[in-house]
């Protein structure tokens, strides 16, 4: 199956070391800044569903804000357990826009 290129938000839109929630097709991701590379993630947690993209980032770790399950945005691994694992998807950034890769 093709990958579809889908636009998420403008790079000033959001900030370096923040999150947000964004939609793409009907999916909602969790959209991260570190450092100026971007990074996507479901959005809801794997351990209750908890909307990452509103939790706080901490350097490369998002902290979900119902459990405080902590997760490394850069690689979707749980940091106390690295076996579990989020959904990731590719980030391309072109012309000032931020794009997800979606199966």
């Amino acid at each position: 199956m093709a990958s579809r290129r889908v636009r998420l938000a403008a790079v000033e839109d959001v900030p370096l070391g923040q999150g947000r929630v964004v939609e793409a097709e009907g999916r909602e991701l969790a959209l991260f800044n570190v450092e100026g590379t971007f990074y996507a993630l479901d959005n809801a947690c794997v351990h209750r569903g908890g909307p990452l993209g509103e939790g706080d980032l901490e350097g490369r770790i998002v902290v979900c804000p119902w459990h405080a399950w902590r997760w490394d945005v850069t690689t979707g691994a749980n940091a106390n357990n690295p076996a579990v694992k989020m959904a990731c998807f590719p980030v391309v950034v072109e012309h000032g826009a931020v794009f997800v890769e979606l199966l």
